[in-house]
């Protein structure tokens, strides 16, 4: 019984990786990701009819990747890699809506007021 209690204690330190068994691993999934929606974007644009040149979503997908370089534990990588290939085959079978691009793209709008007379000169609820 003690043995078998030593061995659960010593998996339970072990942590299992998802895909990528280091961190080289990791950034080569995360730059063949990171191609395929680079190669993916005209494509994008034409069969969504998207009012934004290639140069603007490829800039857009740049930016995307960036807000997560500061990520450095290999099972993270992983798992934003899984979504990053989830959201990619949702965009290549047109599963998405043209709404579901241009979400992206609204990230410029300006934030509710968040003090009392900035609210009530705005119009907003108290």
């Amino acid at each position: 019984m003690a043995a078998a209690g030593r061995s659960v204690a010593a998996s339970v330190k072990v942590v299992k990786p998802f895909l990528s068994r280091d961190q080289r691993e990791a950034k080569r999934r995360v730059r063949e990701l990171y191609r395929a929606w680079y190669r993916e974007v005209p494509n994008t644009i034409q069969k969504f009819n998207l009012d934004i040149s290639a140069k603007q979503g490829r800039e857009k997908v740049r930016e995307m990747f960036m807000k997560n370089a500061h990520v450095t534990d290999p099972r993270v990588i992983d798992l934003l890699v899984i979504k990053g290939k989830l959201d990619l085959e949702e965009t290549i079978r047109v599963w998405k809506q043209k709404t579901h691009i241009m979400r992206y793209f609204h990230e410029t709008e300006t934030p509710r007021p968040t003090d009392f007379l900035s609210r009530f000169y705005g119009g907003h609820d108290v």
